[in-house]
């Protein structure tokens, strides 16, 4: 792995994964929407562009032997053909760019929202089925993009795809900034018994399975053609994870609750009003954050463990520790309003 590509590499989880390939010697290259003069700084090259521009895609993949392809239209309200043009056509047009330009390996940046079917997991593998009844347009978005990626796979190009859940820690600017801000607010309430055990990834044991899937694909190539779920080595109960980190910062925890049946309903009311308002900002809920508050969804990560040698690098309560140190520096970044699941 010498030259690599990575999209939207100044993402949370793309600027970690181009700060460790850098770390390690690649030559590291980026595509995205602006001017990174931070990544810039690091000697990476970046260039302006767009994963839905194809021209642009057959330039940037030019001399990559991976493209780790981490770009994707987040969060779970919009417009359905947006996310289908940035996360369906744009993955289509890297995957056509990896084929021009011989490309040995793609690892896709996918989610475990492409199995969410409206109830809960425990402890399941990646035999589980994609979702058919999705409740937003990014996890039918995601079905779709990471088929593509996986149907792709081939002794020309191996490709594979990684679904992290709930990914964390410092740099951070989706998931805990916003629920610090809400924290604050005091406008979280507990959806359920508040009892869910879920998934979460710290950002470095993320960056470390895209590293290990892309060099099991320029190598042996045992993972080619699969997705991998990854997290800690053990799921936490949701609410009680948010209060503990809420305690430390000196932030009242949550203790309201609202029944699941009525959360899904206001979500349900929420999101037929801001469709016919034509409402672009995100509501407050929504039916998938509903049933993602109040019920359990964890995976088994065997299948990274055993074929690409996965072991989480940094525990939970090492990450949180690392996270809050973070925090309290202040060098927190913008909150980027579109949650990645």
């Amino acid at each position: 792995m010498d030259r690599v590509l990575v999209t939207g590499g100044n993402g949370f989880i793309g600027k970690a994964l181009v700060r460790e390939l850098v770390r390690q010697g690649v030559e590291v290259v980026v595509v995205g929407r602006n001017h990174y003069p931070e990544l810039t700084a690091l000697g990476v090259q970046c260039h302006k562009g767009d994963i839905r521009d194809p021209e642009c895609m057959v330039r940037v993949t030019a001399r990559c032997d991976i493209v780790f392809h981490v770009a994707a239209k987040a969060g779970i309200w919009g417009d359905r053909d947006e996310y289908h043009a940035i996360n369906v056509d744009g993955t289509a047009n890297v995957i056509a760019a990896c084929r021009t330009n011989g490309v040995r390996g793609l690892v896709h940046t996918s989610t475990p929202s492409v199995v969410f079917d409206r109830c809960s997991i425990e402890g399941t593998d990646e035999t589980i089925p994609y979702a058919t009844r999705t409740l937003c347009h990014y996890a039918a978005s995601k079905i779709e993009a990471e088929k593509l990626v996986l149907q792709a796979n081939s002794s020309q190009l191996r490709t594979s795809a990684i679904r992290p859940h709930l990914v964390w820690g410092p740099g951070d600017n989706h998931l805990i900034p916003r629920l610090l801000d809400r924290g604050r607010k005091k406008s979280l309430k507990i959806v359920g018994s508040g009892e869910n055990y879920v998934d979460i990834a710290y950002i470095d044991n993320v960056v470390h399975v895209h590293v290990l899937a892309a060099r099991d694909l320029v190598g042996q190539g045992d993972g080619a053609g699969q997705a991998f779920f990854v997290g800690q080595d053990q799921p936490v109960r949701l609410w009680h994870w948010i209060n503990d980190l809420f305690v430390r910062l000196n932030i009242p925890p949550v203790r309201r609750k609202v029944p699941f049946a009525v959360a899904y309903a206001v979500g349900a009311g929420l999101e037929a009003w801001y469709s016919m308002a034509r409402l672009a900002q995100e509501p407050q809920m929504t039916r998938f954050l509903a049933h993602q508050l109040a019920h359990s969804h964890w995976f088994s990560h065997e299948r990274a463990c055993r074929v690409l040698g996965y072991r989480q690098l940094v525990s939970t309560e090492d990450g949180l520790n690392r996270l809050i140190a973070w925090l309290q520096s202040g060098q927190t970044e913008k909150v980027d309003e579109n949650l990645n699941p």
